[in-house]
């Protein structure tokens, strides 16, 4: 793996109005953080985490739809947006989580309003499981959470993480253009791709072209999906249901009927386990609701920071620890 010094030049990443993107050097790993100026100085802080092959852009229009009821952070997980891959090569829910919480611990920015989605949502429930304090309250948008029988157009996604398909896709696809690959992933993610403005898609397919030059895209790719899938199976107090009925934080979990990663049907199943949580079901949304309705989903958290405001606000949990 070339060292960070050493990689090639690619277009710089796109950062959108009112936002700034800065990094952060810590223990094994360099993060990007995308952020927004803060209304007011006494905003309570927020940080967002992204999904596989996503990055802190996916995030942009819920940040700016909560301006002025929290302190903006987005991360761009190792090896993925603008971060460079972790020293150690480690790509599990684990490896992720441990890097938020690296983030954490040196920003002293907790307890943070938590947020995450798919691979993101699993390195969020984590997180709020081992390191209660550094989470206030937990909005998880279809969180990667194990599932018994997975929908078939999840399938190819899974199947990134054995060794060597990832090589065969893109020596199968290497005809495909940027914008036939954008297309398919909207088509994969979002409920009605329709809703996605020109703009948005040009974006998308600039942000694309300039990954597919770094020569860990598809390492961090496969190596993350392996994550998703070794988290899947992992049993005991580590598996992620188990750590789901460990969250003491308030959660809002938000589910799309169009899912075509995330079953809906594990929506039920999610509200049973988190102690304290709160359901939103959204029956047009896709994989990423807060992407496509991004004023739905900030509604949905103003009510629970109104539900929450008593211990929201409160003395944070005691620490159980940083590992998983």
């Amino acid at each position: 793996m070339p060292a960070a010094s050493v990689l090639p030049r690619v277009a710089p990443v796109r950062v959108g109005e009112g936002e700034r993107l800065r990094s952060v050097g810590l223990p094994g790993v360099t993060l990007s953080i995308r952020s927004r100026r803060p209304a007011r100085e006494d905003l309570p802080p927020a940080l967002y985490v992204h999904g596989l092959g996503g990055s802190s852009q996916n995030w942009s229009l819920l940040m700016a739809e909560l301006d002025g009821v929290v302190d903006s952070e987005a991360v761009d997980l190792p090896g993925f947006g603008d971060s460079p891959p972790p020293d150690d090569g480690d790509y599990s829910v684990t490896g992720h989580a441990r890097a938020v919480i690296r983030h954490l611990d040196a920003a002293g920015r907790g307890p943070v309003h938590l947020f995450g989605n798919s691979l993101g949502g699993a390195v969020a429930t984590r997180v709020a499981a081992v390191r209660p304090d550094l989470v206030r309250t937990l909005t998880l948008v279809s969180p990667a959470l194990p599932e018994l029988r997975v929908q078939r157009t999840a399938v190819p996604t899974g199947l990134l993480g054995v060794p060597g398909i990832a090589a065969l896709f893109t020596r199968l696809t290497r005809e495909w253009t940027a914008e036939q690959r954008v297309r398919g992933v909207m088509g994969l993610c979002y409920g009605d791709p329709g809703r996605v403005p020109p703009e948005a898609f040009r974006h998308a397919v600039e942000e694309l072209e300039r990954r597919q030059q770094l020569p860990y895209f598809w390492d961090a790719m496969a190596r993350s999906a392996r994550g998703i899938v070794n988290a899947y199976t992992l049993g005991g107090q580590h598996g992620l249901w188990r750590q789901a009925e460990r969250v003491l934080s308030p959660t809002l979990l938000i589910y799309g009927g169009r899912d075509q990663l995330v079953g809906f049907r594990m929506a039920g199943k999610a509200a049973r386990a988190f102690r304290d949580s709160r359901l939103l079901s959204l029956p047009d949304a896709g994989h990423v609701a807060m992407m496509e309705y991004p004023d739905v989903v900030a509604d949905a958290f103003r009510e629970l920071l109104a539900q929450t405001a008593g211990s929201a606000e409160g003395a944070a949990p005691a620490a159980v620890g940083a590992g998983s």
